[in-house]
């Protein structure tokens, strides 16, 4: 029998293996009260089906979602690359050119004023009903939280620090690479989680306006038939992919950070 280990501050706070006990629990409560309520016929499943019908309904339209699967993450992931070069080129200029932040930053926020879905009808417009007008959603909702993270990560760095190292003689490339880059790393991550777990859903709101394969494409075909289970199935599909990115990215962390001893907010054990 595995040993329950405190994991934090609370008393209440339990792991094995590392996975919180606290929120699992909780999760499971619900889904099994979500379970109750639709056996018992409190609610009509076509409004909402039991969760051991979504997960058969999963199991059995696999191989069909699959093909809108790869579409949906091939669309993400090309989108979120994309979203990450742009992000660390534009915070590293605004870094180094204050002009360039003057004239940048209100853009910026400016963008993320507009919705999303109101600019997906137009980019079907012009760039037609293929992989690219998805791919731009996704570089439009990505590269933001990725931008704002880094430059405030950049700009956090000691002055005093950066002037005796300009007193040294160090050049620009040397600041960055030795004390301005690692020390927005905490930063540069949290913004790549964010992104990150937006980026499938951008991908499947770029859809929903048109195209042949997709997560968003297969949902609203099943919307339209009124197969309650398999759009909840699509959605369970769409939290696992997200969560799938988010662990990724955790992981990228660890790697790149192995000083940082807070990972998803659980404090490692000391050993």
């Amino acid at each position: 029998m595995k040993r329950l280990r405190n994991t934090g501050n609370s008393p209440y706070t339990f792991s094995i293996l590392n996975i919180d006990l606290l929120p699992v629990v909780f999760t499971t409560f619900l889904i099994l009260l979500w379970e109750v309520i639709t056996r018992l016929d409190l609610v009509d499943p076509f409004i909402l089906p039991a969760p051991s019908k979504v997960i058969h309904t999963l199991v059995v339209t696999f191989p069909l979602m699959g093909q809108h699967m790869m579409a949906t993450v091939f669309e993400a992931v090309v989108g979120f690359c994309i979203a990450i070069l742009a992000g660390i080129l534009i915070a590293i200029m605004m870094d180094k050119v204050r002009v360039l932040k003057r004239i940048f930053y209100p853009l910026l926020i400016t963008s993320q004023t507009v919705p999303i879905i109101t600019l997906a009808p137009l980019f079907a417009m012009w760039f037609g009903f293929g992989y690219l007008p998805k791919i731009v959603i996704v570089v439009l909702v990505c590269f933001f939280p990725i931008t704002i993270s880094l430059l405030k990560g950049l700009e956090s760095v000691d002055k005093d620090l950066l002037n005796l190292l300009k007193s040294m003689g160090a050049s620009s490339w040397d600041i960055y690479k030795i004390v301005k880059l690692p020390a927005a790393l905490p930063s540069f991550f949290s913004g790549l989680k964010i992104s990150g777990t937006y980026s499938i859903m951008a991908a499947v709101i770029g859809e929903w306006v048109g195209g042949r394969r997709g997560l968003g494409i297969y949902m609203l075909r099943v919307k339209n038939s009124f197969a309650t289970d398999r759009v909840f199935a699509a959605i369970l599909v769409i939290v696992l992919l997200s969560i799938g990115v988010l662990k990724f990215i955790g992981f990228i962390e660890s790697k790149a950070m192995p000083w940082n001893k807070e990972i998803y907010g659980l404090k490692k054990e000391e050993e």
